[in-house]
């Protein structure tokens, strides 16, 4: 059986990590496209948009069209975002020594 003392240690230093990687994911900033690049949404980690690009072929296009194509960008980056997360945080977790059938939240 695992010592509570070490778990306890083994949390806190999991805290820190998730701290630092919540500050490093703020910095990272990913692109979301969709209608085969002509819309680019730029998201830093905290779901902050950066920046929306739009071709200027989109111009003459019906609004419900644009509309449709920034949304589906959003959601591109959104998922790139996650994934990122959930990489980040796998790695963090596959150094603890976590007693056999405990699972964490991700």
């Amino acid at each position: 059986m695992t010592d509570i003392n070490e778990l306890m240690k083994q949390a806190k230093q999991m805290q820190e990590q998730m701290q630092r990687a919540q500050q490093e994911s703020a910095k990272i900033v990913l692109v979301g496209e969709s209608g085969a690049g002509l819309v680019k949404v730029h998201m830093n980690g905290r779901h902050d948009v950066q920046k929306v690009e739009l071709d200027a072929g989109l111009m003459g296009e019906d609004k419900d069209v644009i509309e449709d194509l920034i949304a589906a960008a959003i959601n591109d980056v959104v998922k790139k975002i996650e994934e990122k997360n959930r990489d980040n945080m796998s790695g963090m977790a596959a150094g603890l020594k976590l007693p056999e059938g405990f699972k964490l939240p991700f």
